[in-house]
């Protein structure tokens, strides 16, 4: 199976609005291979590793995780409950959590 990462970090920069070039530096890469390399890592030719990866998602205001979720809704769940509080974050864990009785 091929990694969600290319396409998942594709969709959250274009969402942001945020070029490759703009994220690359960012990421403190060089100006005139920040483009490239993100569009590597968009298109799967190179992998991050996880540190790069925390980086990445630091700069997007993306949890890691939402990254590697094969799963399309469970990679949407991960995006809406990270925007909130941790009392909220709970609740919503214990109302998941009711469904398995």
């Amino acid at each position: 199976m091929n990694s969600p990462l290319p396409s998942r970090l594709r969709y959250i920069r274009k969402l942001q609005g945020i070029t490759q070039q703009e994220l690359g530096i960012k990421l403190g890469m060089d100006q005139a291979g920040a483009s490239a390399r993100i569009s590597q890592y968009e298109t799967g030719k190179h992998a991050p590793d996880y540190a790069t990866v925390k980086r990445i998602s630091e700069a997007l205001n993306t949890p890691v995780a939402y990254f590697y979720c094969e799963d399309d809704i469970i990679a949407d769940i991960v995006i809406e409950v990270s925007s909130h509080n941790l009392t909220t974050k709970l609740e919503i864990l214990n109302l998941i959590e009711s469904y398995q009785n």
